[in-house]
């Protein structure tokens, strides 16, 4: 009647009949090895100890010892070898020969992509450094400024190029600045002018635009270097500053002391204007002489320049010399050191003082003189063959044509522009008369018809000059007839509007209009 142990019950029954037989008493599951799990596998040996681990049988023999036998001592000697020759680092296992080639040109292909990364990283950096001292040496402005004589809505004159035209507002904003102070009895200095005229014109100002501005109007100001200025909110007396004091003359006086007024700056300004148009005038001197043939057109007649001078290329002006704060005397070179201290000096020292010297002397003499490259000869391939009397001839004539351009008056000028338009107008000048089927139109009434169908946006009062014109060429087409207190217009509607074309192309043609 005594219970018995499950330690007891194991022992009595054979582990053989426990694999093999099924038994209902006993409610353990059976180890049953997949047929692909031979004995001894690691796969089979696995699966035993995890068996023996869920039934804990620590410690004691496994019950599929004869099933899943251990490796032998040669395998495991063996396993520990191949582990240690992994974990060694460098040594990597071995790779077919078929695979290795493709990953040594993977490889290669690999490492070149890295070095045109790291060139295309380093190439701005490096190109940078090297390429800022040419563009500070010979910076290209840009195109706004290159054509801007070309974009200019303004009738073809003496226009100035864009640098001018700058120095031109620097010099108005100068003046007021210095007007404003002058008049107030405050010493004008440098600084002071050069923070006005930076918060008028949004733009750098420095002591080379005061010296070109010197250069162009010497009669302007008068530079100094003083000392002892009182600056700006402190009571401190400072260094040598420079100075600008307008030049007035004697007349130009207010309570005993000299004023500049509105108008004296008005008249500055156009002096100013005036002596850059000048300084525009010597390059298309000089550029006219340079043609060939060469031109010469009178300096009072000039109206426009030529149309092959580009403006904008006109070389900046050079700044004046501006008056320098007095210095110290400073020994820079071998040779004043020696003149200086001549008696003081060791002899030995003297000496190579001396040998210093004319080793300076005579590297400064050796240095050659840069030489200018000749400009090479301009030689046409296209009119080889061609007579020379007669392509002087035809330089001849466009001398005279383009010198009649160059000192065309307005008046000329607005000729010019209104026979530019007639020959285009002529046809709906007739298609006027056909519409309203009548012989002779008022001049009010066909001034508003031609304003309304001109392509071009031309007002009433334009067009009657055009209508004039048309009498004044054609007055066998177009005929004026005044009748009381209006003016009426009569139109030969049976005329070659053909030849009618061909003649105002031709009276244009001769103007210089096309």
């Amino acid at each position: 009647g005594r219970k018995r142990s499950r330690r007891e019950m194991e022992a009595e029954s054979p582990v053989a009949a426990r694999l093999g037989e099924p038994s209902g008493k006993s409610a353990r599951k059976r180890l049953e090895l997949p047929r692909d799990a031979e004995p001894g596998s690691p796969e089979a040996v696995g699966r035993c100890s995890r068996l023996c681990s869920r039934s804990g049988a620590a410690g004691a023999a496994c019950p599929a010892l004869t099933l899943c036998p251990l490796p032998a001592q040669e395998d495991v000697a063996e396993l520990r070898h191949r582990l240690q020759r992994m974990k060694v680092p460098g040594q990597v296992p071995s790779v077919p020969s078929g695979t290795s080639s493709d990953l040594r040109s993977r490889l290669e292909r690999v490492q070149q992509l890295e070095l045109r990364i790291r060139q295309r990283r380093a190439g701005p950096a490096g190109d940078s450094g090297a390429a800022a001292p040419a563009g500070e040496a010979g910076e290209k402005p840009p195109a706004y400024q290159r054509f801007h004589s070309l974009a200019q809505d303004l009738s073809p004159g003496l226009t100035l190029p864009y640098k001018f035209r700058v120095l031109a507002e620097m010099f108005r904003s100068v003046d007021t600045i210095t007007g404003m102070l002058f008049n107030r009895a405050e010493t004008v200095t440098f600084a002071k002018v050069k923070q006005g005229v930076q918060d008028m014109m949004r733009r750098q100002f420095e002591e080379r635009h005061l010296g070109q501005i010197k250069a162009v109007y010497p009669g302007s100001y008068r530079l100094r270097q003083e000392k002892n200025i009182p600056t700006f909110g402190s009571g401190k007396k400072s260094d040598y500053q420079l100075t600008l004091e307008p030049v007035l003359g004697e007349e130009e006086k207010v309570d005993g002391r000299p004023h500049l007024s509105a108008s004296r700056l008005l008249e500055r300004w156009r002096e100013f204007h005036r002596n850059l148009v000048n300084i525009v005038r010597e390059h298309h001197r000089a550029f006219l002489a340079a043609l060939s043939p060469p031109m010469v057109v009178p300096e009072e007649k000039l109206t426009r320049w030529h149309p092959r001078f580009n403006v904008d290329e006109v070389p900046d002006i050079s700044p004046a010399e501006l008056p320098r704060a007095p210095q110290e005397d400073r020994l820079s070179t071998a040779q004043e050191v020696l003149s200086t201290a001549r008696g003081m000096l060791s002899p030995k020292m003297e000496k190579a003082l001396a040998n210093l010297a004319l080793r300076t002397a005579g590297a400064g003499a050796g240095e050659p003189a840069p030489a200018k490259a000749p400009a090479p000869a301009s030689t046409s391939s296209a009119l080889r063959g061609v007579s020379q009397g007669l392509l002087e001839r035809i330089r001849a004539k466009e001398a005279r044509r383009l010198q009649a351009l160059l000192t065309r008056d307005a008046r000329q000028e607005e000729r010019a522009a209104l026979l530019a338009r007639l020959p285009a107008m002529a046809r709906v000048l007739r298609s006027v008369f056909v519409a309203e089927k009548k012989p002779a139109l008022s001049m009010e009434l066909l001034c508003a018809r031609l304003a309304d169908s001109c392509p071009e946006l031309v007002a009433p009062g334009e067009m009657e000059k055009h209508v004039r014109l048309f009498a004044e060429l054609l007055p066998d087409w177009v005929g004026i007839h005044a009748l009381r207190t209006d003016t009426y217009v009569k139109l030969d509607k049976e005329k070659d509007l053909g030849l009618v074309t061909e003649r105002l192309n031709k009276a244009a043609k001769e103007a210089g209009a096309l």
